[in-house]
């Protein structure tokens, strides 16, 4: 059975959105091999229809060997208001996503990856259906933004390790308890 990763950036005062803004100069290099190994173990992206949006218009023009994997990478997308998706290798899901993601896990071989703790990546904790949540804390505080976890979200974790990376970056993994 396939493993679900989701992968998220995050501020030290705990702000995910919009991670463009304030991310940047801690993604440096060792971050981005980091990045492309993980897309090497996965065979599939999972995203919701924010994520789709941000994402799309980006990356098809982008370069380098980060961009040709994500461009390459089969892409899942789950959205109930989308009617298409033209970004090369995705495939709109327009039903449940519990149910459509626990059939992609039966079959395939790599990881399935998630970035960002959007309402999927909730959704898909929440139901079992995660394996690895994966939390980049950045040296910044950003003071206002969309908040990594929801008022009321309580789901019992296990640290299962903790790296450092760079200018002060620590990536926090969790799997459920």
């Amino acid at each position: 059975m396939r493993k679900l990763v989701v992968g998220c950036l995050v501020s030290v005062d705990g702000v995910h959105g919009e991670p463009r803004s304030w991310v940047s100069e801690y993604f440096d290099d060792e971050a981005a091999a980091k990045s492309l190994a993980a897309l090497a173990r996965a065979d599939a992206m999972l995203m919701g229809r924010n994520t789709y949006e941000y994402f799309a218009p980006a990356w098809p023009q982008a370069s380098g060997p980060y961009a040709e994997r994500v461009n390459s990478i089969r892409k899942y997308v789950f959205s109930s208001t989308l009617a298409s998706v033209e970004w090369r290798n995705s495939t709109l899901v327009a039903g449940d996503p519990v149910a459509a993601v626990r059939e992609l896990k039966a079959g395939g071989d790599g990881d399935l990856v998630i970035y960002g703790y959007g309402r999927l990546a909730r959704t898909l904790l929440a139901h079992g259906l995660v394996e690895e949540l994966r939390v980049d804390v950045n040296p910044v505080m950003v003071g206002a933004g969309t908040p990594l976890f929801q008022p009321g979200e309580r789901r019992p974790l296990a640290l299962a390790s903790i790296e450092r990376r760079g200018p002060g970056v620590v990536t926090l993994v969790y799997v459920p308890a």
